[in-house]
């Protein structure tokens, strides 16, 4: 608690002594302040005076440089402005020169520039009227094809020209295959039936019948189909019309011994053909045992090649005795030749030796013109003794 007292005591004591130093200090500089004023005055007074007088004469001193200055500035400035003139003038006439042949060369190249786009264009333009050309004949092909295209719809439409169809070309394709002799078209059984093609094949094949059948009608039912009720009506009239064709077949045409015993049905649609393979196996079952051979323009070539292949091979055996005569003949001609060859041998070794003969009696006579040319007949007598001898 004392200590307390003596703290308040203390800082009491401190605020009395800064209170009185700083109204001491004010007194202080009040005192100051008035003495110190007229002093600054008087000198405020005397150096407004100096100043006054000396900016007089820095003002006129001033002025008098400046207006020199000027001067000296103006002619400086006059000649500065004639020499960059003349520069200037100089520098334009040079631009102007280089902006001219720039322009020129500009000029030429927008010259060669637009001479090549209008040949380029020209180019593009025959171009096109070739290519419309073109698409005009194509246009034309097309207009043709479609036309075709309605002809042959019209032609499958009907049964009896769909039949001439699958003749027409069974026909081409057997033309392009089989020897003349060995096939025949539209040709009459011991029945009565004309077959639309038999291939003569040699014993024991027998001769091959060939039918064409195009069932178009159910197959356009199948892809014309909209709903499975459709589509199953479709199939079973497809298969019914298969199924008659192959039984008419087997009936007509297989008649051993004057036939095979079996025949071909030619389809003339691969997509048929594809159809029935594909979708409806109890059909291709039913042909084999029915021994009708379901085949497609595709398939026959592969089987026309082979046919070609057997008709050829038969033709060979046939000619076996002449073909042994020939190659007895030739053997006969073959000995000739060689004791001919022989002979010629014999021949050529002699030719070959006169030759080495011939040879050397060129050598002496040359020989002869060189002893000649060297003058030494009359000197040496003994070399025509040599040469008579070495003869």
């Amino acid at each position: 608690m004392i200590l307390w007292l003596l703290l308040v005591l203390n800082v009491a004591i401190f605020t009395s002594s800064l209170c009185m130093l700083f109204l001491l200090k004010k007194d202080l500089y009040q005192k100051l302040k008035a003495q110190l004023e007229p002093l600054f005055s008087d000198l405020n007074h005397k150096i407004s005076k100096q100043n006054s007088d000396h900016h007089i004469q820095l003002m006129e001193h001033l002025q008098d440089t400046l207006q020199k200055g000027r001067s000296e500035n103006l002619q400086f400035i006059s000649q500065n402005l004639s020499s960059m003139r003349e520069q200037l003038q100089g520098q334009m006439k040079e631009l102007n020169q280089s902006l001219d042949k720039q322009m020129q060369h500009i000029s030429d190249r927008v010259d060669q520039r637009l001479n090549q786009g209008f040949e380029k264009t020209n180019q593009t333009f025959h171009d096109i009227i070739k290519r419309l050309a073109l698409i005009d004949q194509a246009q034309e092909k097309m207009t043709a094809l479609s036309h075709q295209v309605v002809d042959l719809n019209s032609v499958l439409n009907d049964k009896q020209s769909r039949g001439a169809f699958g003749e027409v070309q069974l026909s081409a394709l057997i033309d392009n295959m089989i020897p003349k002799k060995h096939y025949a078209l539209q040709s009459t059984l011991s029945n009565n039936m004309r077959a639309d093609c038999i291939i003569y094949l040699p014993k024991p094949t027998g001769n091959m019948v060939i039918d064409s059948k195009f069932p178009l009608e159910p197959y356009h039912l199948i892809k014309q189909a909209k709903d499975e009720s459709a589509l199953k009506e479709a199939k079973r009239l497809f298969k019914q019309s298969i199924k008659k064709h192959i039984q008419d077949i087997q009936s007509k045409y297989i008649l051993p011994p004057e036939t095979a015993d079996g025949a071909m049905m030619f389809i003339p649609s691969e997509s048929i053909f594809a159809e029935i393979h594909a979708h409806h196996p109890e059909l291709v079952e039913l042909s084999h045992q029915k021994r009708v051979w379901l085949v497609s323009p595709s398939t026959m070539m592969a089987i026309l090649t082979t046919i070609r292949a057997v008709i050829k091979d038969d033709a060979t055996r046939e000619q076996v005795d002449i073909i042994q005569q020939h190659l007895k003949a030739l053997s006969k001609d073959f000995s000739r030749f060689g004791v001919r060859m022989d002979a010629l041998a014999r021949h050529i070794k002699q030719a070959h030796e006169d030759v080495d003969q011939v040879h050397i009696s060129a050598k002496k006579i040359h020989q002869h013109f060189d002893h000649i040319e060297k003058v030494e007949l009359d000197t040496k007598p003994q070399i025509l003794e040599n040469i008579t001898q070495e003869d």
